[in-house]
């Protein structure tokens, strides 16, 4: 009975550290696939359905491309002062177990997709290739990798209008991919400082040393003004007068992305800001009460 017991709780303990390894948290992002629905204005059900399976469909192969990064990238993250706390890189998880299960994700994940539609799984086949790409080589090259990240955020998006049929504009995607590309090189200027605090002369695993913080932030503040100036020109352009018969509140919502995006850099150069910025901006009160701010005057401007 104790034998059994103990099995039990050696089951359910090596069940928790998987869907640790699988970075539930990190769901968060695929809420992107719901944007074309919220700037497009549509209130069809069907259409949220279908964002609903393509954020499934996401998640599924997200964390099936987690464990096969982390599977790949052990020897490095063990050297890491903070990634040799995972699951696989501590030895909590079996490589070979984590590979089954990503290829179980994998399958589940593309499966889902092609419920949701050929145009979805097209997308969401060529997501995951990128991710596994990613994982194996092109994470190690120098800007590569920033560029790769912000290319997976925008076929997020992509994604979104795939499963609903959503034309997208060339505004949203010139704001998104520059805004992206902020945070993934924000996500590496605040690794890199960390690093460079604890003397550390190489990053494990990447292109980057702890010498290129600072060009690293030049480029990462300029991507964020060029999306700041991106959505000032949409603010400007005639699409705006067929979406929101009242555009005035749209305008404040540039000054307020401008302090946001600003802000989190200056938090980076204090070391106050989680590795991965999003995760950062879901638990920041700030961050947070600014985006209910520019969503509340996107709505005035609905009126």
């Amino acid at each position: 009975m104790q034998e059994t017991t103990v099995k039990n709780t050696s089951a359910v303990s090596g069940t928790m550290l998987m869907v640790r390894a699988m970075r539930p948290r990190q769901w968060l992002k695929n809420l992107l696939i719901f944007v074309p629905v919220l700037t497009a204005h549509s209130g069809e059900l069907s259409s949220w359905r279908a964002c609903a399976i393509a954020f499934v469909a996401f998640c599924l192969c997200a964390s099936s491309a987690y464990l096969l990064n982390d599977v790949l990238d052990i020897r490095h993250d063990r050297l890491h002062p903070r990634k040799r706390m995972r699951p696989i890189a501590a030895g909590a998880i079996s490589r070979l177990s984590a590979l089954c299960c990503s290829a179980l994700l994998g399958v589940v994940g593309v499966t889902v997709a092609a419920w949701g539609g050929i145009s979805l799984l097209k997308v969401v086949c060529f997501y995951f290739v990128l991710t596994v790409l990613y994982s194996i080589y092109l994470k190690k090259i120098l800007l590569i990798d920033v560029a790769m990240l912000a290319g997976l955020y925008t076929i997020r998006i992509i994604g979104g209008a795939a499963a609903t049929e959503i034309q997208l504009s060339f505004w949203l995607l010139s704001y998104s991919f520059f805004l992206f590309l902020s945070l993934a090189l924000l996500k590496r200027h605040n690794e890199l400082v960390r690093l460079k605090e604890e003397n550390l002369l190489t990053v494990p695993g990447r292109g980057y040393v702890p010498a290129d913080s600072m060009p690293v932030a030049i480029f990462g503040i300029s991507s964020g003004c060029i999306s700041a100036l991106v959505l000032m020109l949409y603010y400007n352009s005639g699409d705006v007068s067929k979406l929101y018969p009242s555009s005035l509140p749209l305008f404040f919502v540039v000054p307020l992305f401008f302090i946001w995006i600003a802000r989190l850099w200056l938090l980076s150069f204090r070391m106050q800001i989680d590795e991965d910025p999003l995760l950062h901006v879901s638990t920041d009160l700030a961050s947070i009460t600014i985006i209910l701010i520019c969503v509340g005057l996107a709505g005035l401007a609905t009126l």
